[in-house]
């Protein structure tokens, strides 16, 4: 999910199954959102497209993205969540996990149709952004797409309540609230969630040749930059 960014912190309290829990307990403004951003990927993606899941968690998009792509690569840099990731597909065909770096892809170069770093991975690995840009690219084929997803500031009080649900399930610290705003969840032990907004993102691609940038919004809730590699 990639919900609260510090990399320790996805690793220990937000490992596994607590990571699963996060959705699980999602109210249902969360889960409508959830859905509309799946359901916009859904329709970029072909039968005959090699998908490549970036931060794919415990696999929650891998079985909707198995019913569309040829074949869908899971990367993910948690263990933990891995495993249990691969219990959760043991009916779902299609698909390969891998534990990698989002940054550092051990792939070559363009061999994927559509590169997927959604649920705000942007901001949430806690990875230098540009290179995890650029990563994406590079292995994505010419002529395909790679796909960033983040909230719309529309959806900010929907944000907070999601995290306050989760701070009652002890899935993280009680938020600070006079520390969260502009886009930014804070907790009270130091934890924060951030968001990037388009001028953020079409500033961090404005170096990268060959590539169109579109910024789309959806259901008030999710932000997307789709970047199509030129053939």
């Amino acid at each position: 999910m990639r919900y609260f960014p510090l990399h320790g912190h996805y690793e220990t309290s937000l490992s596994a199954l607590q990571l699963k829990k996060c959705y699980d307990i999602a109210p249902s403004r969360v889960k409508q959102y959830l859905q509309a951003e799946i359901d916009f990927v859904l329709k970029k993606i072909s039968r005959k497209d090699v998908v490549l899941d970036l931060g794919c968690g415990y696999g929650r998009l891998i079985p909707y993205l198995s019913k569309k792509a040829k074949y869908i690569h899971g990367i993910d840099s948690s263990v933990p969540v891995l495993i249990l990731a691969k219990e959760f597909l043991k009916n779902t065909q299609h698909h390969f996990l891998q534990h990698m770096d989002a940054v550092k892809l051990s792939f070559s170069a363009n061999t994927m149709d559509v590169v997927l770093c959604l649920q705000n991975g942007i901001s949430a690995f806690s990875s230098d952004q540009r290179a995890l840009i650029k990563e994406a690219v590079r292995v994505t084929k010419p002529g395909g797409i790679a796909i960033f997803s983040t909230y719309s500031e529309k959806f900010w009080e929907h944000r907070l309540k999601w995290a306050e649900h989760q701070f009652k399930a002890g899935l993280v610290g009680e938020l600070d609230h006079e520390k969260c705003k502009n886009g930014v969840i804070m907790c009270k032990d130091g934890v924060s969630a951030s968001a990037i907004n388009a001028k953020k993102f079409l500033e961090l691609t404005r170096w990268l040749r060959g590539i169109k940038v579109i910024v789309k919004e959806v259901d008030d809730s999710c932000l997307f930059f789709i970047i199509r590699k030129s053939k």
